[in-house]
């Protein structure tokens, strides 16, 4: 598969996204979406708890969704990474990371993928892979473009104009940053605490997505990052 040009760096923030392979749908209901969020805490640990063991453990939860979302990392467990926000869309997902240890994100990532990718599978009788190779990865270089980022993730569900059964399996980290949840996975403080409160924030995002989007309809390179249009 050869090796990245991007190299990631401890305390550095990355643009991470993939899509269902040949475009296909990658979260079918409300439980494939409550699997996968359940999976980025699970995964999130430097200490190695094994794979099976956490597949496990997950499949206690099968068919609850009521259940599935109430563990949480314990809070002095070493992270492999800071997920800052993310976006989950029927056939593609988009997270803003930083790696807080050496390899964290790769790792991450080959759990997370790899951990979804069997429990798809299983449920769905299939075999093969699920994403379209290796998850995709742009280093986020200053402090505004984090910001802005932020506001295209957190506000993504709108910038695909969903509508119908489909747009319920739409979940991202924007009600984490505006509201008071209680299942949250996100880091926020980078981002909100360049902000006099939430609602300030959001009027930031709502802004800056229009503004997004403008560009990207003049800058080809940008609309292929952000829509991952190919």
């Amino acid at each position: 598969m050869g090796n990245r040009k991007i190299k990631f760096v401890n305390g550095e923030f990355y643009h991470v996204y993939n899509r269902g392979v040949d475009k296909r749908d990658i979260f079918l209901d409300k439980y494939d979406i409550d699997r996968f969020l359940q999976s980025m805490i699970e995964f999130n640990r430097v200490s190695p708890t094994g794979g099976m063991y956490i597949i496990s453990r997950l499949k206690q939860n099968r068919g609850s969704t009521s259940t599935i979302l109430k563990s949480k990392l314990v809070e002095d467990e070493a992270k492999l990474v800071n997920v800052i926000a993310y976006c989950l869309n029927p056939n593609h997902y988009h997270f803003i990371l930083e790696q807080v240890t050496d390899g964290g994100i790769s790792e991450f990532m080959k759990r997370l993928n790899g951990g979804y990718t069997y429990y798809f599978n299983e449920k769905n009788e299939r075999s093969g892979s699920l994403f379209q190779g290796r998850f995709k990865a742009v280093h986020i270089n200053s402090n505004e473009y984090l910001l802005y980022l932020s506001s295209y993730v957190n506000l993504n569900y709108k910038v695909h104009q969903l509508s119908g059964p489909t747009a319920k399996l739409v979940v991202s980290s924007w009600n984490e940053y505006v509201k008071d949840t209680d299942f949250e996975v996100c880091d926020k403080n980078i981002i909100l605490s360049q902000f006099s409160n939430k609602k300030d924030y959001a009027k930031f995002a709502e802004k800056s997505l229009k503004s997004i989007l403008e560009r990207g309809e003049k800058d080809s390179n940008l609309n292929k990052i952000l829509f991952d249009k190919n």
